[in-house]
């Protein structure tokens, strides 16, 4: 009995140290990811310019396009290409991430290639937003590790957290699931419950949230993660080289300008095509084959030879869906699962609420820890 006190003990100062240190880390990351989680649906109410009126006519050209994009954002890295809907502009996405971080966007008409409109995407509230939750809004070099070593402390606080609130006897059960106030409970006793039992209630899907950042944050986090849901394939993302040895003749228009016309009649029902121009003269052509809206893990990811537009497989987990296994499937719907995208808007909803609640968490700790800390004061 002595023996379980003590490991209980133990785990209660584990739980407050970590507690006390990431406390504000977690409750700018949560707060931050709430309305990261909103992103698509908030940016709607003010992107009329990524609309057009739609013509009977096929879209210009890629090779087209990189040239319009290029006298409208010149000397810089062309990231990729997506068309979508037929009502839609295109969209030409410039993206380096060295020697400082530049990425832009630039709308074009489909049709005309008359220029709509040019976007810093790393400013303006969703990115400072995006800043905040990646690394607080400091030098990445520092806030990415404080924020990533912070989510994965705070996977152990959750379960810390589990195993202080079991009950050590079955009287104390109905007082761990519910609100049990009167018009005489003290807000200590409020703020206690308010930490334990919303804690229990979320803590499963707060392990999610936290688990899926972790995926994202460590490399060693995601290749472990792959390998234990029996993963065989390659984790990372692999470009496939040309196996064609054909050369583009001057003035010939590049072999990619007929992708996109193709694919549209195979993928009828596709969201939207981005297109990865080749990074050299061996590199294949990548088309991204978006398949659901708001979605990520279940696109196609297509590799052609720059020369003959023949279809190349990758080793990867990141080729067709169809083609995913089990663990390729999890590994891909992470960053879904993250955003509660997985679930539609009900999951949104409900990512959102969690996320909230665990913003929560940090405050009445403190709260909690700093009441008892005075409790005790008070009395000596």
């Amino acid at each position: 009995m002595k023996k379980k006190r003590n490991t209980r003990k133990t785990i209660l100062k584990i739980h407050k140290i970590l507690g006390l240190t990431t406390g504000l880390v977690v409750f700018v990351v949560s707060i931050t990811g709430c309305f990261w989680v909103f992103k698509e649906e908030i940016e709607s109410f003010y992107n009329d310019y990524k609309y057009v009126t739609p013509k009977d006519q096929e879209f210009l050209p890629a090779s087209t396009i990189k040239q319009l994009a290029e006298m409208a954002i010149p000397n810089r890295s062309i990231h990729g290409v997506i068309y979508g809907q037929p009502n839609e502009a295109i969209e030409v996405v410039f993206y380096e991430a060295e020697p400082e971080l530049f990425y832009h966007s630039v709308f074009l008409n489909p049709y005309t290639g008359d220029f709509i409109k040019k976007t810093n995407n790393d400013v303006g509230f969703f990115g400072f937003i995006l800043k905040g939750h990646l690394r607080l809004w400091l030098p990445d070099a520092i806030g990415s590790r404080i924020v990533s070593y912070s989510v994965l402390l705070f996977l152990i606080i959750l379960i810390s957290g589990l195993i202080l609130w079991w009950p050590r006897n079955t009287k104390n059960w109905r007082q761990r699931l519910k609100f049990d106030w009167n018009s005489k409970t003290r807000w200590k006793r409020k703020n206690f419950d308010l930490h334990t039992v919303v804690g229990f209630y979320i803590s499963s899907l707060g392990l999610v949230l936290a688990f899926t950042g972790c995926v994202m944050a460590f490399n060693w986090f995601y290749f472990i993660a792959y390998k234990a849901t029996g993963g065989d394939k390659a984790p990372q993302f692999i470009i496939p080289e040309s196996v064609s040895a054909v050369l583009v003749e001057k003035g010939q228009k590049p072999a990619y300008d007929r992708l996109i016309p193709l694919l549209s009649k195979t993928y009828k029902s596709a969201k939207a095509f981005e297109l990865h121009y080749p990074e050299n003269d061996s590199t294949t052509v990548l088309v991204e084959v978006s398949n659901s809206e708001g979605l990520y893990y279940n696109m196609d990811y297509l590799f052609f030879d720059q020369n003959t537009l023949q279809e190349i497989e990758t080793t990867s987990i990141y080729g067709k869906y169809k083609d995913a296994k089990f663990a390729d499937k999890v590994i891909r719907m992470n960053y879904d699962i993250h955003i509660g995208a997985i679930g539609g808007i009900v999951g949104k909803i409900i990512a959102f609420l969690v996320s909230l609640i665990c913003a929560s968490l940090p405050v009445s700790g403190i709260l909690l820890w700093y009441g008892r800390k005075y409790k005790k004061g008070s009395k000596k």
